[in-house]
Parts: C-alpha cells; sequence; structure tokens
C-alpha cells in the first residue's frame, strides 16, 4: 500500500485545518468530524474556525470553548503554528478534550463536595502507604490538625503532634492492623500545629492488602473528639462523684462501703452532719450553703487520711468509711474532725462562719444497710448531746430507737382511732378570779400499757413529722370545740400549742383562718402558745406567722418564757399578745429576790409593749396574792384549776368565760 500525506491526514483523529486570510484553505475529515455532530460548520460568518482567531503563531496546548449551534459546550486542545517561514498559512491541530475535562470538573466537584461535608462533619480523611512511608491527609484533616493552607504533613511530623503519652498506643494501633490486615482504631490527644491547644482526635483506619495478604495501603478517616471525649469524661465523673463538692457520691461511696464490708479487716464508718446548716442558707443563702459545703469537704479529704474515703450523701451529710480502722479509732477520728472543724472558720467573703459538725461512728458490718443505721443511731446520740461533738455506736442506742418508732407509731395509731384525747387547763384573772380562757392539753388514753404523759412521747414526735399530724389534729378539735352550742353560748377561749416544726408550714396560718370561718368562729376566741425555743430556731417563720394571725383577730402568746439567753431579745422582734411566765421564776417568788426581780422587769416590758402577762405553775394562794400585787395579769397552776377532759368542759358552763 503506498502512503501518501493525503491518506493518512484523511485517517488521523487529530483534526487539522490549514487557514490563510481568515478563510480556510484545507481540512482533513478528522476536522470535519469534529464539528459536523453538533452542527458546525468551518466556514462562515459563525465558523468554528471564528473561535481560533485569537490564537498566536507558536501557541502550544491551548484550551478553547467552542460553544456548539445545537447546545452545550465543546473543550478542544489547539495548537497553532506556520507552514514555513515566512508563508502567513496557519496550520491548526485540534483534539477533542470535552470527555476529559467534564471528567476533570466532576472530579474537581466531587473533591470540592467531599471538603465540605469533612468541614461540616468535623472530620477528614488519610492515606498511608506503608511500603514508602508517606501518608496524604485530606485538606479537611489538615484544616483540624491547625496545619496553614499550602503545607503538608509528614508521619513524623504528625508523630510529633502526639501527645508523647499517647504516642505508643498509636504505634501499636498501627503495627496490629498492619499484622493483621483488618481494621482498627485509636484516639490520641494532639498538640496542633497552629498551637491552638490540644485537642482529641478519634482515628479510623483499614488496611488494603494484595492477593498474598501483605498491606499495600492504609486508607482511614480521623474527626475532633474533644467537646464528646470531655462530655464523657464529665459524665463519668458525675457517675461516681458528688457536683457540688467534687467528693465521691452516695452510688460511689455505698460500693466502697461494700467493698471493705467484704475484707477480713475491721473498717470504721463516721457519718457527718453540719450543725445547724439550715441556718446557714436561711440566714447566708444558698450560695454561701454552697461554699460551706465545699469548703468542708477540702478539709474533711485533708483530714482523713489517703486510705479513708469521703462520701457525700445528700444536703449537709457527708460520710467517712476507714479502712483498717476500728470503732474506738474512728471515734478518736471523729472527735478530731470535730475539733479541727470549728476552730476554723470558713471565709466566704463577709465576716467569718464558724461552722462545727456532729458524727455518729459504727464498725462496718456485712450488712452494709445496718452499718449505716447504727451510724445514723450514734449521730442522732451526738445531736442530742449538744451537737459538735462525735458518738459510737453502742447496742443500747438501737433498742432505744426501737422503742421510739414503737412509740410513735402507737401516737398514729391513737390519731387514726380516735384515742388520743384533749384535756384543758383554766387560765385565770389574778385580780376578779374569773376564767378567761383554757390551754388545751393533749393526752394519750388508749388503755395500753405503759401509760404516756406528754412528756413521753411529744419530744419523740417533734423529732419526726408526725407532730405536724399531732398539731393539725389538736387545731382541728379546738376550733370544732369553739363551733359547739354550749362553747358558742360560753364565750369559750381556747389555747394551743404549736411545735417548732409547724411554725416552718406556710400554709399554717392560712389553713386556721379559713378553718375559723368555715366554723363560724370568732378569730379572738382562739390563740396559739409557742415556747421561747420554738421561737428562736424558726425567728422568722414564727414572725410571719403571729403577724398573720394577730392581724385577723387571734391570739400569740410566748410560752415559758425565760427559758433562754435571749428572752427580752424575743419581746422586741417578735409580736405576741400575752407572755407566759416560765415556772421556775414562779414557784419559789415569795422566797427569791433574784426571781421577784425578774417578775418585776418582765411585767414593766410587757406593759409597754402593750401585752398581758400569765404566771405559770401557780400552786398556792400566797402566790396568788404576791402575783397579783406585782401587776401579773393572769395565773395558770394547779392551784387555779387542774386539766380536765375538754368534752365535760363542754357539758357544763365554766365558771366564767369574760375576756380581759
Amino acid at each position: 500500500m503506498q502512503l501518501t500525506g493525503a491518506y493518512v491526514a484523511a485517517r488521523t483523529s487529530v483534526a487539522l485545518v490549514v487557514a490563510q486570510d481568515g478563510g480556510v484553505r484545507w481540512l482533513n475529515d478528522a476536522a470535519r468530524r469534529l464539528v459536523a455532530p453538533f452542527g458546525g460548520t468551518w466556514e462562515g460568518p459563525c465558523s468554528a474556525l471564528e473561535e481560533l482567531r485569537g490564537m498566536r503563531p507558536g501557541a502550544r496546548w491551548t484550551s478553547v470553548r467552542w460553544p456548539s449551534p445545537v447546545g452545550g459546550d465543546r473543550w478542544w486542545q489547539v495548537t497553532c503554528r506556520l507552514l514555513g517561514p515566512g508563508d502567513p498559512t496557519l496550520l491548526y491541530e485540534i483534539t477533542d478534550e470535552t470527555e476529559r475535562h467534564d471528567q476533570d470538573l466532576g472530579d474537581r466537584a466531587a473533591q470540592w463536595r467531599l471538603s465540605r461535608l469533612e468541614t461540616l462533619a468535623g472530620m477528614g480523611t488519610w492515606d498511608w502507604d506503608p511500603l514508602e512511608g508517606s501518608v496524604h491527609w485530606s485538606d479537611g484533616l489538615l484544616r483540624l490538625f491547625g496545619v496553614p493552607e499550602g503545607n503538608g504533613l509528614d508521619f513524623e511530623a504528625f508523630r510529633a503532634m502526639v501527645h508523647p503519652d499517647d504516642v505508643p498506643t498509636v504505634e501499636a494501633a498501627l503495627a496490629e492492623g498492619l499484622r493483621t490486615g483488618g481494621t482498627f482504631t485509636f484516639t490520641p490527644r494532639l498538640e496542633l500545629a497552629d498551637g491552638s491547644g490540644p485537642r482529641t482526635f478519634e482515628f479510623f483506619g483499614e488496611v488494603v492488602v494484595d492477593a498474598a495478604g501483605a498491606p499495600t495501603r492504609v486508607l482511614g478517616a480521623a474527626r475532633d473528639v474533644t467537646e464528646q471525649h470531655r462530655a464523657r469524661q464529665e459524665l463519668a465523673f458525675l457517675a461516681e462523684h458528688d457536683p457540688l463538692t467534687g467528693v465521691a457520691n452516695r452510688r460511689r461511696f455505698t460500693a466502697r462501703l461494700a467493698e471493705c464490708a467484704a475484707e477480713p479487716h475491721e473498717a470504721a464508718l463516721l457519718l457527718i452532719d453540719v450543725d445547724n446548716f439550715k441556718d446557714i442558707n436561711d440566714l447566708r443563702g444558698h450560695a454561701v450553703g454552697d461554699h460551706v459545703m465545699r469548703s468542708l469537704a477540702a478539709a474533711l479529704t485533708a483530714r482523713i487520711g489517703p486510705d479513708a474515703l469521703l462520701g457525700r450523701l445528700g444536703g449537709d451529710e457527708f460520710a467517712v468509711v476507714v479502712p483498717g480502722c476500728d470503732a474506738v479509732a474512728g471515734l478518736a477520728l471523729g472527735e478530731m474532725l470535730c475539733d479541727s472543724i470549728s476552730r476554723a472558720p470558713i471565709n466566704d467573703g463577709g465576716s467569718p462562719l464558724r461552722v462545727s459538725v456532729s458524727i455518729g461512728v459504727a464498725r462496718v458490718t456485712p450488712d452494709v444497710e445496718s452499718s449505716l443505721s447504727h451510724a445514723d443511731l450514734a449521730l442522732y446520740e451526738a445531736k442530742r448531746g449538744g451537737r459538735n461533738r462525735a458518738r459510737m455506736f453502742l447496742p443500747d442506742q438501737y433498742d432505744q430507737a426501737v422503742r421510739r418508732v414503737s412509740l410513735l407509731q402507737r401516737v398514729a395509731a391513737a390519731l387514726d382511732e380516735n384515742t388520743m384525747t384533749l384535756d384543758a387547763q383554766p387560765i385565770v384573772d389574778l385580780r376578779t378570779g374569773a376564767i378567761t380562757r383554757h390551754e388545751l392539753l393533749i393526752r394519750l388514753r388508749d388503755g395500753l400499757e405503759p401509760v404516756l404523759g406528754p412528756a413521753d412521747f411529744l419530744p419523740a414526735a417533734e423529732r419526726s413529722d408526725l407532730v405536724l399530724h399531732l398539731d393539725r389534729w389538736v387545731l382541728h378539735r379546738a376550733i370544732r370545740a369553739l363551733a359547739a352550742p354550749r362553747a358558742r353560748a360560753t364565750g369559750l377561749r381556747l389555747e394551743v400549742n404549736m411545735s417548732a416544726r409547724s411554725l416552718e408550714d406556710d400554709e399554717l396560718g392560712g389553713w386556721i383562718l379559713a378553718l375559723l370561718d368555715e366554723a363560724g368562729v370568732e378569730p379572738q376566741r382562739l390563740g396559739l402558745e409557742i415556747t421561747e425555743t420554738a421561737a428562736v430556731a424558726s425567728l422568722d417563720a414564727a414572725r410571719r406567722l403571729a403577724t398573720q394571725l394577730i392581724e385577723a383577730g387571734c391570739g400569740f402568746a410566748l410560752d415559758d418564757f425565760g427559758s433562754g439567753f435571749g428572752s427580752f431579745t424575743y419581746l422586741k422582734h417578735l409580736r405576741f399578745t400575752s407572755v407566759k411566765i416560765g415556772g421556775d421564776f414562779v414557784r419559789q417568788l415569795d422566797d427569791n429576790r433574784v426571781d421577784r426581780a425578774l417578775v418585776t422587769a418582765v411585767i414593766g416590758v410587757c406593759e409597754q409593749l402593750g401585752m398581758t402577762t400569765v404566771a405559770e405553775q401557780v400552786d398556792r394562794a400566797e402566790l396568788v396574792v404576791l402575783l397579783s400585787t406585782l401587776g401579773v395579769d393572769h395565773g395558770q397552776g394547779y392551784h387555779l384549776g387542774r386539766p380536765r377532759p375538754l368534752t365535760d368542759l363542754l357539758s357544763r358552763a365554766p365558771r366564767s368565760a369574760s375576756a380581759t
């Protein structure tokens, strides 16, 4: 076969176009095929040649966009050169690169989308060649690493970013992945290249192997999990620690207590309660209360020793378990803690706070709940003994607790079965001898042995919520009695004792007034009495209740006046209608000049404040004369009238029901 230039030109895939003076002089079949399928021509006003006119001779592989007449663009790679020296004829060599251009465009778009997705997801990809030791990081991952744009990162530079403690973990994970040919993961801390601080990353990798099972590439992804890692650490911490103080929480503490109970060596348990913590919250605010708890946790931790565990069981109660320590040594530790805490004031930015704690100590037994119960009983004894002290559990404390619980159950049953009754003792006008009102006294008449008086069950009731039930029960019975026909006819007046616990019931005053209104009883026929001790324990609550009831017309008396150190202070700051002078000042009034002087002072203060006075425990005629001479308004005691059942009082008229 004879090969000619025309033969070869007709069969080449490169389009050849010869142009001179703005027109086409010659072209090959490939040039025709280049434009014909798309409706194009090489000559005319909109010819394909128009797209090439701007090219200068000597230009090589210029990318030219040719808009097809039927729509869409074609991309050509074009060279332009002169056919010979001094010859103006131009030769264009053209190849169609549209498919490659579209592929490159798609690749760039995919790469852009991948980069954006990596950024949005906070992750990136990496590709490691273990044979050459080269690694390629995606742009998104380099940004996460803090690497400046345009810079690279080899494996050694990456290794230098890894926290020294985590390097062995990273190398072990990579080595294991290469050995097994499977997937792997590791979570190191990295010091970012831009110095923006350590971050935690989670790496995933998959080893690609050849037919022989040898690793050829490692493909992977990585993401910044700093926040998730921090959140997991915080959750793990909170699972075992108290969020306020940082010491062990109840869950972790009881688990450690169970471990000590299962060990052959002895262990001691200390329950620690902050004395009068409610007063700190009420007077200084809960922020100060929180500061006190944190300060105490730090102080206790510093003093209990490295083997002991301090936990917060809730509220203002801590606990310590000390392994290898018997109860006697635990008591010594408790006494040391009480002493050191009370001697170290807590500074909250204002005046220093002096805080004390009470501690109950018990031996850890195999029964964890029993251990806690024993320590709680010892803590109860420490508080009953005056607080700021430690007490060790003794068997008789359990017996006392059993009796106390049995006693409270008996009182609760008496309320339910209506075997709790009320007696009424008269309060007499010392000038006229007339009965002005009666004080109600609760009595337990359930027919069981031993017979119990108020002194037997009221102290126990006041340490539980049962006293709230008792107080409302008495008030309800009193108002119902005042609504009885004979009580209305005689103008009967009753006074009811209230506990300190009930004073803190914000709804009590409204409940009393609503009950009076419902029964149609005049408020001035009902009076409440609170002891000085109760007033001190709930000063603000007592003030609120007294104001509410007195303004409505009820009476409000301070009972057992003189039993505390600040008696006159309470008269100044609390609103009362009357003051009952304690029997300790009355019984020896005729023989004791000091008592007589104190009673005289009380009378003078009450006169200035507009309060009436009542002398308690008046047990003989001589006292009546003396009290009246001193100016005491009323008296109460066996000489003036013994208590009798309220039901008897309602069945007949009293000697007098005139008001003072």
